[in-house]
């Protein structure tokens, strides 16, 4: 049964214009945009700036990966010329360079920064009590205020799933996990999505004995299988033990020592560790804070409901990030977010509808993975025909040179024609060569284009090229070829 909206009426006064919950990805380019074109804007936020991107999530494991990534490099000398590198590391001083980096980051979502955009930011839990008045309780006390429009952008928190045992096991999270300073001896990962997969490499690296738990029969299942593939060599390569097919069914102890007891091809095996991380994604923030009270509708997925405007069920609340979804990323989150405000700005004067029609991700193994788009598996599974234009990075100059041989480009085109579906990218710096197939998409600039277009030699973009290559040699006229090398023949006499 669907909650039933409070009926009430609007103040004839509002304290501001617009009033945006959650200081993360979502709500600080929300305020920022309000603030810019001059409306009276607040921003509440409960407990850190910059919310799980900068704090948990991309700011810290991107830091902690580009460690792990050198020690990595330092391991592979002997491919380089090198007869042998040595690295000395505490695992601690590791740790706390990732914070130092989150620490060098936090002034571009500081307070102070926003404040001097004019932005009003307000500490506490804020509470919707009207469809058009929050509460906020901090530190100092409790205060009322009045907004025309609200934005909710309270992101999201680590899925804990109901596994029995694992409340009873001191389980990490993609939160918790960077409070460690010790290193475990053996740690379980549980879930092979992005989250699991980047962690479960970069603490590999560190000489942690890594088992990766995934229920699914392969790793990374919103890509390609040939991906999954991939990752999957890599990962046993580096010594993780990945146990795919399995499905945890419970944690328990047994003399002092922790176990899993995973479900697996009809019987059960059972993993000990020392720690593990539930990293099986993420649950939108959707209670405590007075939605259920004003009836505001939840998805399926237990987001709050939004329309193409990112409007709720209250034409004037709107929601955009991690607790709308569909994606759960800081790009996408900022791409709603100007939505979002526009329409709870401007809305009453013209609409705009959310565009998702190039969507791109990028995963932060080695190999990395970046996507834009179809890939084969979702083309099929909507029945979109398609063709094809793969370019292997083993036949790349400079991938060669520099020792990142492995990989593809693997582009998705309509058929008969150059317009581009999708792309997926795996190999070296995926995630930045992958931008030139994202402008192409969204400007709708085909493989012809991009195969006119000067890369500069030798660097990994001429992949882009090249892909765009082979699929101009599978669509060559030979009719008008044919004539040529007659024409050809005729001038030789």
């Amino acid at each position: 049964m669907k909650p039933k909206p409070v009926k009430a009426k609007p103040p004839k006064k509002f304290d501001y214009n617009i009033a945006v919950i959650g200081a993360g990805s979502a709500g600080l380019v929300t305020s920022y945009i309000a603030a810019a074109v001059k409306a009276k804007v607040i921003l509440i936020e409960k407990h850190q700036m910059g919310g799980d991107c900068l704090n948990t999530g991309c700011v810290p494991s991107k830091a902690l990966i580009r460690t792990t990534r050198l020690l990595a490099l330092g391991r592979r000398a002997a491919e380089f010329g090198i007869a042998r590198m040595q690295a000395e590391f505490a695992f601690g001083e590791i740790m706390e360079r990732v914070q130092r980096v989150v620490q060098t980051v936090a002034p571009h979502d500081s307070i102070e920064r926003y404040t001097g955009l004019g932005v009003e930011v307000a500490t506490g839990s804020a509470r919707l009590t009207s469809p058009w008045s929050i509460e906020i309780a901090g530190a100092t006390g409790t205060r009322a205020l009045s907004a025309r429009s609200i934005v909710i952008a309270a992101g999201a928190r680590p899925l804990a799933p109901p596994i029995p045992g694992l409340d009873q096991i001191n389980y990490l999270t993609s939160d918790t996990i960077w409070n460690l300073r010790v290193a475990p001896k053996r740690l379980l990962v549980l879930g092979g999505g992005p989250i699991g997969c980047e962690l479960a490499q970069c603490f590999a690296r560190l000489g942690i004995r890594v088992t990766l738990i995934e229920m699914a029969p392969r790793l990374l299942l919103r890509e390609d299988p040939e991906v999954s593939t991939l990752v999957e060599d890599q990962f046993r390569k580096e010594g993780i033990d990945l146990k795919l097919g399995h499905t945890a069914r419970q944690f328990r102890s047994e003399n002092g020592e922790k176990m899993l007891v995973a479900e697996h091809a009809g019987g059960t095996a059972t993993i000990a560790f020392d720690e593990v991380l539930v990293a099986l994604g993420r649950a939108a923030n959707v209670k405590g804070y007075g939605l259920e009270e004003l009836g505001v509708e939840l998805s399926p997925n237990k987001t709050i409901r939004v329309d193409a405007f990112q409007a709720t069920n209250y034409p004037h609340i709107f929601a955009c990030g991690d607790v709308a979804g569909p994606y759960q990323f800081t790009h996408t989150a900022a791409h709603q977010a100007w939505y979002a405000a526009v329409n709870a700005l401007f809305g009453g004067i013209k609409k705009f509808r959310t565009d998702y029609s190039v969507i791109p991700w990028a995963t932060f193994t080695e190999p990395e993975i970046a996507r834009v788009g179809l890939n084969e598996q979702d083309a099929k599974a909507q029945g979109i025909a398609y063709e094809t234009s793969r370019y292997d990075l083993s036949d790349l100059d400079r991938a060669i040179a520099d020792g990142e041989a492995r990989g593809f480009v693997k582009v998705l085109t309509v058929p008969g024609k150059d317009r581009i579906l999708g792309v997926t990218i795996a190999g070296e710096h995926a995630g930045d060569l992958i931008a030139e197939f994202i402008l192409a998409m969204k400007h709708h600039i085909g493989l012809n284009k991009i195969l006119g277009t000067i890369h500069i030699y030798p660097t990994l973009t001429e992949a882009n090229k090249y892909a765009a290559g082979v699929w101009k040699r599978a669509h060559q006229p030979e009719t008008l070829l044919k004539w040529l090398a007659r024409f050809h023949a005729w001038r030789r006499g």
